[in-house]
């Protein structure tokens, strides 16, 4: 562990690197708090549940719908010029929200359905920015880990400040002041020279953009299915909660997978990886569904606390290692469309899993709800092992170094790829 945290230290010491995390991350803050702080605002204004949920969903799909089209926007025409305007429209969209409340359902839609259309792509657009701010390869590949053990953090720390907001002053207030400083996280990222000169690289005309990648459409399939089983331990975890008559339950669940994935994002990110990252991510996809499996058996609270730390070990590695195999097989100047879609994928699958949870904790118990999470782990697999020889062709050639030295010159050049096996 202490290796990995060198290894990020390392990382942070390069020009503008620490600023770029710490402001996508700041300005991801609207979008990681979101589901929380509407259905805080929303029943502070009296509505239900029922609407909580809707309006969460709404914001949901309206967030898939835009990642990746202004993620593609980001590819054609830059950073600055849609990253910040798309941050200042989603925040806008939540404080009409705050303004209007519920009392006008179609206003409070409305508000939400802009907001998340509008949420700006900084995740993508970060690991697109990664190749020119470190330029070798091996410290490339240790930012991708050192990006999926932040988010963990950030989802860790961001509900925990909404309530904090709420406490103080009130839902409507958290709303406005988590918006503001996504503005303010957005606004460091694009007023960062990487981001300000970075360019893709040329791109063929297609209207399928990244998707016309037959590699990175498996990969998507696959991680639908992780995304799934991640969201229906949501709802499987309030399941045993309730099951178990205490709801702090619920919280030392979701601490331990949460803990579970830093510490294996940290080991993962300590050293550098013999072989393709194709081969590595199915090792890695099967280990996480054999840490799903057991969470079915649902024991007593210490050891099913354990098993949830178990069960979240292998998930930032694996995540660290789609960025890597995005990257390898997005077409040439779509790499950020591809890492969003990556994002889309996820968010929709975490969904889906949900969706799915509810109705098999009603017709089996808990244990029914956290086996949909085994079954999500085993599918991803399944779909990685369907397509192992699309993904061993990576769509993309050139070498790191070239790839970043042509994002800062706008040189025309083929699209960026992770030469190294590693």
């Amino acid at each position: 562990m202490a290796l990995g945290a060198t290894g990020y230290a390392d990382i942070l010491k390069a020009p503008h690197a620490a600023r770029l995390l710490a402001g996508t991350l700041v300005g991801r803050l609207p979008n990681a708090t979101a589901h929380i702080a509407i259905v805080l605002f929303t029943r502070a204004e009296g509505g239900s549940y029922t609407l909580a949920g809707a309006l969460t969903a709404v914001y949901g799909l309206a967030t898939a719908m835009g990642q990746p089209l202004l993620g593609r926007a980001v590819d054609l025409y830059g950073q600055p010029r849609v990253q910040l305007p798309a941050a200042v429209l989603s925040a806008l969209g939540m404080t009409l929200l705050a303004a209007v409340g519920t009392g006008s359902l179609p206003a409070a839609y409305a508000a939400v359905v802009v907001a998340g259309l509008f949420t700006p792509p900084l995740e993508g657009g970060l690991r697109a920015l990664w190749p020119s701010v470190l330029g070798r390869e091996d410290q490339v590949h240790r930012a991708y880990a050192m990006d999926a053990v932040a988010q963990e953090v950030m989802f860790t720390v961001g509900p925990l400040l909404v309530t904090l907001l709420v406490s103080l002053w009130s839902p409507a207030a958290a709303l406005l002041v988590i918006n503001a400083v996504g503005v303010l996280g957005a606004l460091s990222v694009v007023l960062a020279e990487p981001s300000r000169t970075w360019r893709s690289a040329p791109r063929e005309a297609h209207w399928l953009g990244a998707l016309r990648s037959p590699g990175l459409l498996a990969l998507l399939g696959a991680f639908f299915f992780v995304g799934l089983a991640l969201g229906s331990i949501t709802v499987a975890g309030v399941a045993y909660a309730d099951g178990h008559g205490r709801q702090a339950v619920y919280g030392w669940l979701m601490a331990a997978l949460g803990l579970g994935a830093l510490l294996g994002g940290v080991v993962y990110g300590a050293r550098q990886w013999a072989g393709a990252p194709e081969r590595r991510l199915r090792v890695i996809v099967a280990l996480l569904a054999l840490g799903y499996l057991p969470l079915a058996l649902t024991p007593g609270v210490v050891a099913m606390t354990a098993l949830s730390a178990v069960a979240g070990v292998f998930l930032a590695p694996a995540i660290a290692c789609a960025f890597i195999v995005v990257d390898r097989h997005a077409p040439s100047g779509t790499v950020t469309e591809a890492f969003s879609w990556l994002v889309t994928t996820f968010g929709v699958g975490a969904a889906v899993g949900t969706a799915v949870a509810g109705p098999a904790v009603e017709l089996g118990g808990t244990s029914w709800s956290f086996a949909v999470a085994g079954a999500g782990g085993i599918a991803a697999l399944m779909v990685l092992m369907a397509t192992q020889r699309v993904l061993a062709v990576p769509g993309r050639t050139k070498d790191i170094a070239s790839s970043s030295e042509n994002d800062r010159n706008g040189a025309a050049e083929p699209g960026f790829s992770t030469g190294l096996e590693a």
